[in-house]
């Protein structure tokens, strides 16, 4: 059987945890910033924990 291929625009977008759960970028945060508010601006930054409903679906992207 030949070896399954990893997405690669998943394996660049996602990153999988310790604990097998994934982190991703936030939405929303490439322009039009003068329409959210200093806290949704703020709270946008960093990683955040994909929901447990996506992670099965994702996880077989990145399978290697």
């Amino acid at each position: 059987m030949p070896k399954i291929k990893t997405n690669r625009a998943a394996a660049k977008r996602f990153k999988k945890t310790a604990k097998g759960g994934l982190k991703s970028a936030h939405a929303f945060t490439s322009h039009r910033f003068h329409g959210k508010t200093k806290k949704q601006r703020r709270q946008l930054r960093g990683t955040h924990m994909m929901n447990k409903t996506n992670v099965k679906r994702y996880l077989k992207l990145l399978s290697k």
